[in-house]
């Protein structure tokens, strides 16, 4: 295993490389707390270097909610890391409010010359449902049809088509008659880091939530990696799926990080029923792509709450991917 402390849960995880070295960020929560279920409203944001992904030296808690009232006084989950062009490394983070329960999610930006003491920009929120694409989406909690107003897990990255910045986030879209087919990518763009503009979503449908995307290149494909869980499976997909429905990663695959996306056909990529691995990642290595994730079920039962070892990742002759070989086989 990649990372695993003593003391803490860990599960979403998010990666930079600063030239030399890996960055690992994570999310994290006491063991003390007894019951794994209660980790996502006492979490805080883990940091951890590494030369090979497999050996991890941790440095502590890098970041956690506000202090006093304030947007994100309650969590600050999933996210993303970037470094711009004077040097100077970003963090973008889902934040959360003690005063709405934790059932609105947004955006927050912070910076950090060492990629570990991180600064709010102002007070941090950078992106919320504003603007004039907000009808596009689910911009309010509808009680008893979804369990929160979805706004999350930011994944930021330069344009490849121009100057500025594409954010893509867990979102849903409004107006469906079934709640599994409201999931939707979320999209926003910026010229600058500081100042976004809320888009369209660049993908909708099939599933009730896609969470933790990631969008990268291989070869001339595109792809959105994202997770999800079986019970968020539309009627239309798990009819369609060639088994049944399960819960870990998947992804979406096009030839722009605008889309249009497809679903990738066929099963799953690396997801199971209970589910292994969650919340997976994509890291571009010297070797080859790699797939890095959070350990959920063990075979005892019992939720893992650690870093998987990396597994090596291949894209086929028409443009999808396999996992060549899971670390979690010989456990």
């Amino acid at each position: 295993m990649t990372l695993k402390l003593e003391n803490d849960w860990v599960w979403d995880s998010w990666y930079a490389h600063d030239g030399n070295r890996w960055h690992g960020y994570f999310l994290k929560a006491p063991k003390s707390l007894g019951d794994p279920d209660l980790r996502h409203f006492n979490a805080t944001q883990g940091h951890a270097v590494s030369d090979d992904l497999v050996r991890w030296d941790y440095l502590g808690t890098c970041f956690a909610p506000a202090e006093g009232p304030a947007w994100d006084d309650y969590t600050t989950w999933t996210g993303s890391v970037v470094q711009d062009d004077d040097g100077l490394w970003h963090l973008f983070y889902t934040g959360t409010s003690r005063a709405e329960k934790g059932m609105y999610q947004r955006i927050g930006h912070a910076t950090s010359p060492d990629m570990h003491s991180w600064e709010r920009v102002g007070d941090g929120l950078c992106l919320d449902m504003s603007g004039p694409h907000t009808d596009k989406y689910e911009s309010e909690h509808v009680k008893g049809f979804w369990h929160d107003r979805a706004m999350r897990d930011p994944w930021v990255m330069r344009d490849p088509d121009g100057d500025g910045w594409l954010m893509f986030f867990t979102a849903r879209v409004p107006g469906q008659a079934e709640a599994n087919e409201g999931g939707c990518v979320g999209f926003a763009t910026s010229p600058d880091l500081v100042t976004w503009s809320l888009q369209p979503p660049v993908y909708a449908g099939r599933l009730g939530q896609l969470e933790v995307p990631q969008v990268f290149r291989q070869g001339d494909k595109w792809y959105c990696l994202f997770c999800t869980a079986d019970e968020h499976f539309s009627e239309a997909l798990a009819k369609d799926y060639p088994g049944e429905p399960v819960t870990g990663s998947h992804y979406l695959i096009g030839d722009s990080p605008r889309g249009p996306w497809q679903l990738a056909k066929g099963p799953f990529l690396d997801a199971s029923q209970p589910c292994q691995r969650y919340a997976a990642r994509m890291l571009q290595t010297e070797s080859g792509l790699m797939i890095i994730g959070a350990r959920y079920v063990l075979p005892d039962g019992q939720f893992g709450g650690f870093l998987t070892d990396p597994d090596p990742v291949v894209q086929l002759n028409d443009g999808t991917l396999r996992i060549a070989k899971s670390s979690m086989a010989a456990e």
